[in-house]
């Protein structure tokens, strides 16, 4: 009871690592610039980032707060088989959020960080059997892009692997009738990678 209390008086930043932290803070500001440019739905869909010095633990957003609040504090470490390391908030964590991010955590070792969005351009060109077509400079960037075959929502652990299959070495994929997915080697890439792919995706 009295490491409980004393757990619960110091501030998250005290309870994890000086580089888990930082990853927090840049976690954070992610969540807030895909907020910035319009690519949110309310409180769904999700980034996850890997843990530095963990390398079956993962971080994402708690399942309940929109991009906008997202601080670094808030965030839930998860470990690969979906166990909850730590939890600073009183909200749980998104099941299809966990079986997207931590299948491509645990098979992607080169990725950092994951992002998927349901923005109305993604969700247009997901539901396009032509897929995302060369129309400008922009989508050339994606000549080499994924598709994934839509299964319903992402609950069912056996798509994990087919998930992976699809996305093999690509830093994006199309998930047919859903939406959009990347991933980068960091935080930074990984955003630049989604926002790239949304302009695409705008202008198809």
């Amino acid at each position: 009871m009295a490491v409980q209390s004393l757990q619960e008086s110091k501030s998250v930043r005290q309870q994890v690592s000086k580089e888990e932290w930082e990853k927090r803070v840049d976690l954070a500001a992610a969540y807030r610039l895909v907020d910035l440019y319009g690519m949110t739905e309310m409180s769904a869909n999700h980034i996850s980032t890997r843990v530095p010095g963990e390398d079956n633990a993962f971080l994402i957003n708690p399942y309940g707060l929109l991009y906008e609040q997202m601080t670094a504090s808030c965030f839930v470490k998860l470990d690969l088989d979906g166990n909850v390391l730590f939890n600073p908030t009183e909200f749980g964590f998104n099941k299809a959020g966990y079986v997207i991010h931590s299948s491509i955590h645990g098979a992607r070792h080169d990725v950092d960080c994951v992002i998927h969005t349901h923005t109305i351009a993604g969700m247009a060109v997901s539901a396009m059997k032509c897929g995302l077509l060369p129309l400008a400079q922009t989508s050339m960037r994606f000549a080499r892009i994924a598709y994934h075959d839509y299964e319903g929502v992402a609950i069912n652990l056996e798509e994990q692997e087919r998930m992976v299959r699809d996305l093999g070495d690509h830093a994006g994929m199309i998930l047919r009738n859903h939406g959009l997915l990347v991933v980068g080697a960091s935080i930074p890439e990984a955003f630049n990678n989604i926002f790239r792919l949304e302009r695409a995706c705008q202008v198809q």
